[in-house]
């Protein structure tokens, strides 16, 4: 299961719209969980998200207060955006946890845990950027309980929606004339030393997913692709996107490397990315992709493919 892709909450999308329904979830039983400048309330000893009580959060301003879902005991998840807090109450108001961006901690964080906290952070970021009608700039307002902003101008009344941008991200492979399966990873300069993984990018408006992975290998590395295939996706909110994952094989192999798209790109074989962690390259150890990342999940799974 990819991190951030299992979000349990029944996001009860119908009865969430009705404002009296709504002001009954806010209750003692109900959960809050802080995203404070894109930044997610973490026990850091256990790694695990920390959710309060609403007795800890009753005296806050819960206007914007965003409903994330019902749990199978029909307890009700919120998140609260606090990055306007004052520094001094937020701190007595979260004691020993602490703010971090989810990914700090990745794979060890319990995955539906995770993908709550991927949706509340998500959430939180779009509220924070779209305070404004983008129609006639008029103050937006957060309605459907926060899945959803209206744009207070009574003649324009513009109503938007939580964004998502679509990316795909692909591993490309070919057999090469010594028998050998390899497959094509790059590189971005600002990038961790060393580290290389599959290329990505988003999807342009008019385009089918397949022609996305078609262009972006093309631009960025100069290879000619066919046969692309669909693997798995993940929501990736940092800010706004959903990755949508590839394999699709290379008709050509001369890597012509776009340095406004990459630093590197090269070909490698399973074998050598088995050694990675271990393997210098000019004196640079290189590196595979995060482990909580659909981009690990594509190598891992293409070098799992052998026959």
């Amino acid at each position: 299961m990819l991190n951030y892709s299992q979000m349990l909450l029944d996001r009860a999308s119908n009865l969430r719209k009705d404002p009296t329904w709504l002001a009954t979830q806010i209750n003692e039983l109900s959960r809050w969980l802080l995203v404070n400048n894109n930044q997610t309330l973490f026990d850091s000893n256990s790694c695990s998200v920390t959710f309060l009580s609403f007795t800890t959060v009753r005296d806050l301003d819960l206007t914007e207060a965003i409903f994330l879902g019902l749990d199978e005991l029909k307890t009700s998840h919120f998140a609260l955006d606090v990055s306007q807090l004052d520094e001094t109450l937020l701190a007595q108001l979260v004691g020993n946890a602490e703010f971090v961006d989810i990914r700090r901690f990745g794979v060890q964080v319990e995955i539906a845990q995770g993908s709550m906290a991927a949706l509340a952070r998500g959430l939180c970021y779009w509220h924070a950027t779209h305070r404004f009608c983008g129609r006639c700039g008029s103050k937006n307002d957060l309605i459907e309980a926060g899945h959803s902003r209206l744009c207070s101008n009574d003649g324009c009344k513009h109503q938007t929606f939580p964004r998502t941008d679509p990316a795909v991200i692909m591993v490309v492979t070919r057999t090469f004339a010594d028998g050998v399966e390899r497959c094509l990873l790059g590189r971005q300069a600002v990038w961790t030393t060393g580290m290389y993984s599959s290329l990505a990018g988003f999807v342009d408006p008019g385009e089918s997913l397949e022609q996305a992975v078609a262009r972006e290998v093309m631009e960025e590395a100069g290879i000619v692709v066919e046969n692309v295939r669909y693997i798995a996706s993940q929501p990736w909110p940092f800010p706004s996107s959903i990755m949508l994952g590839f394999i699709a094989e290379a008709v050509t192999e001369d890597i012509q490397v776009d340095k406004d798209e990459l630093d590197d790109a090269q070909w490698f074989s399973r074998e050598e990315l088995a050694q990675f962690g271990n393997w210098h390259e000019e004196g640079k150890q290189l590196k595979l992709p995060r482990s909580d990342s659909i981009s690990r999940y594509l190598i891992d799974y293409w070098c799992n493919l052998q026959d």
